[in-house]
């Protein structure tokens, strides 16, 4: 009886998010492969998809610096961040990361109100990057604290949002129900010269019932209340922006794709200075950026491994696990999931090419153990799930 053992894995994981980066995934995952079949080719490739750690693996890809910066936290508090400068074939590319500046996990548990919190520190970035004399700044989207529409950033680049009385606006969502008019004459200089691309999942909108107030506010915080007070907040902003901003006219500000990427700075920067919404991995994968490709190891693999924090019903909506399933069914190779949890819904992702999926959990468990023990359960898991395929390639051979 001969058992198929698999020569070359690729293990392609997203971070779990405010607990462990892309890279640690990928190690942990690739370390309990090994604990079955010592002698495997694991290939890791943690992919970038615009939130936590997408500036350092991008700049540790092309063999670019990571720049530290000192800017304005989302809840006004100095925070330290960075964006990054990359090397290689995308020398002249920054790479402003808003989870950097202003993501979740810079908002105390206390003080998470996304009507609120503020984007002002990426504009702070972008500027940054603006002053080093980047000739495209490439925004990652994901993971973030705030939801004011980009009105912050917007701020931070020189724009003055105004009420009925010409007095400038305070920072933070739910003072743009009071946005009247916008006054752009203090803009960066260079905003002209550069190209700004948001590496955004499209699916996330500005306003309606699936806009980021009432689909993302309770994840950042916000209170029933506090989501319809935002909900009408962000609507006006979407109304001045019609009316006032140089692009917003053009564009369907309200629910066209990517307008409530990253609590809708997506929309912000779109408008007002016409930068480009696309979809995140064709951004991050298949844009240049990074010198190996994807879709080569995919191509080479006898098996891909992803894993996420969660997977459940929003996995299939432009989730990591989801783009790399899709990559992988083009070239007929079985998928493997592994999440930190899987929540209402998961079962979903079958559809979209993922064979099977497991939880790093065996027993009940607190979150914070589960993040401070979350390598050792990533190594146990993927031990677990590669016994699992090797059963199952003894089960084939015997059949056979």
């Amino acid at each position: 009886m001969s058992i198929h053992i698999p020569q070359r894995i690729l293990v392609a994981p997203s971070g779990f998010k405010e607990s462990l980066s892309a890279e640690t995934v990928a190690h942990a995952i690739a370390s309990g492969i090994r604990r079955v079949i010592p002698g495997v080719q694991v290939d890791e490739f943690p992919v970038p998809d615009g939130g936590e750690g997408t500036a350092l693996a991008l700049a540790a890809a092309t063999g670019g610096d990571v720049v530290p910066a000192r800017v304005t936290g989302p809840v006004g508090v100095a925070v330290d961040a960075h964006w990054a400068r990359l090397g290689g074939a995308a020398t002249g590319t920054a790479v402003v990361e808003m989870a950097a500046a202003a993501g979740l996990r810079l908002v105390p548990r206390d003080r998470r109100d996304p009507g609120e919190t503020t984007a002002y520190g990426v504009g702070e970035l972008i500027v940054a990057a603006l002053d080093d004399g980047a000739e495209r700044i490439v925004i990652g989207c994901g993971d973030s604290g705030t939801s004011d529409g980009g009105a912050g950033a917007l701020q931070a680049l020189g724009a003055r949002i105004l009420d009925r009385d010409g007095i400038p606006l305070a920072r933070g969502g739910r003072h743009l129900i009071e946005a009247a008019a916008l006054d752009l004459t203090g803009l960066h200089p260079r905003l002209g010269d550069v190209e700004i691309v948001l590496a955004c999942n499209i699916h996330n909108v500005l306003c309606g019932p699936r806009g980021v107030a009432r689909v993302f506010g309770p994840q950042k915080g916000a209170t029933p209340i506090q989501v319809e007070l935002l909900s009408t907040a962000l609507d006006a902003w979407a109304a001045l922006l019609e009316a006032q901003s140089p692009f917003g006219g053009a564009m369907d500000v309200r629910t066209g794709a990517g307008t409530g990427a990253s609590g809708g700075l997506g929309v912000g920067l779109a408008a007002v200075l016409g930068a480009r919404l696309a979809p995140r991995f064709e951004v991050l994968l298949d844009s240049g950026l990074l010198p190996t490709s994807l879709d080569d190891l995919i191509a080479k693999a006898d098996l891909v491994i992803t894993a996420e924090g969660a997977i459940d019903f929003q996995t299939p909506r432009g989730k990591v696990p989801a783009e790399v399933a899709m990559r992988a069914r083009v070239e007929g190779v079985p998928v493997l999931g592994i999440a930190g949890s899987l929540g209402a819904g998961a079962p979903a992702v079958h559809d979209i090419g993922i064979g099977a999926i497991a939880s790093i959990l065996t027993v009940p468990m607190e979150l914070e153990q589960a993040v401070e023990q979350g390598e050792e359960l990533l190594r146990d898991a993927a031990e677990r799930c590669m016994r699992l395929v090797m059963l199952g390639s003894a089960l084939s051979a015997r059949a056979a």
